[in-house]
């Protein structure tokens, strides 16, 4: 059984077919359950662009655990020159094949080299959208990877809110969103209980998952 673990902010740790993956580890967050001397396993680290509250300690997780660091190129190649040893540096376009799974780097719409990722193994398939706005090719995200589970920001000013977030969940159709970037400080604060009102009055079925940092969604 798989699981995904919110560690605040926009960190997660995934268990996806038995391997171990931090997304945008930024485990120093004020909202963080975990310290980095917590993180002992890892195998592979994906980073989708360069800000620090996404960037966050994923360099020390790669070092210390030995984990592919997996990112877009630019950012990929300053992980190793800061000493990872293993690392991936792609662009959007295609698969990348990671022994067994297959990563898609996508579209974002940020600043700062954005991206979203979009990991599929053989449990499920995750998009993690990033920092981003709401943009119409999510569609295409969803025609041509089909996402089961959908992780979005709703905090809004640096990101969509809670109301560009559920056309987001419109256009993709996951069979689960979980909300992430918000309430880690004023200026991004939102009630995710909204963003399950404004779901359920599209008509859509996608259940929207409530995380509380360091709690569990399992699959």
């Amino acid at each position: 059984m798989g699981y995904l673990k919110w560690l605040g902010h926009a960190a997660f740790e995934l268990r996806l077919d038995d391997r171990i993956i931090y997304i945008d580890p930024w485990i120093s967050n004020p909202k963080s359950p975990i310290k980095l001397e917590d993180i002992t396993k890892a195998d592979y680290v994906f980073v989708t662009h360069e800000h620090g509250d996404h960037l966050g300690e994923s360099i020390d997780i790669a070092k210390k655990t030995g984990a592919t660091f997996v990112s877009i190129y630019e950012i990929a190649m300053k992980a190793q020159d800061a000493g990872v040893e293993k690392v991936i540096g792609a662009n959007m376009g295609g698969p990348i094949k990671l022994d067994g799974l297959t990563a898609y780097i996508v579209p974002a719409f940020h600043s700062g080299l954005p991206t979203g990722v979009v990991i599929k193994g053989k449990e499920t398939t995750i998009y993690h959208a990033g920092d981003t706005a709401v943009f119409g090719d999510m569609a295409l995200i969803r025609e041509l990877y089909s996402p089961s589970i959908a992780l979005l920001p709703i905090g809004g000013h640096f990101t969509m809110g809670v109301y560009e977030a559920a056309k987001a969940i419109e256009l993709l159709k996951p069979d689960v969103a979980i909300p992430m970037h918000y309430n880690t400080f004023p200026v991004i604060t939102a009630d995710p209980s909204e963003l399950s009102d404004l779901v359920k009055k599209k008509g859509l079925t996608t259940k929207i998952v409530i995380l509380n940092p360091g709690e569990k969604y399992e699959f």
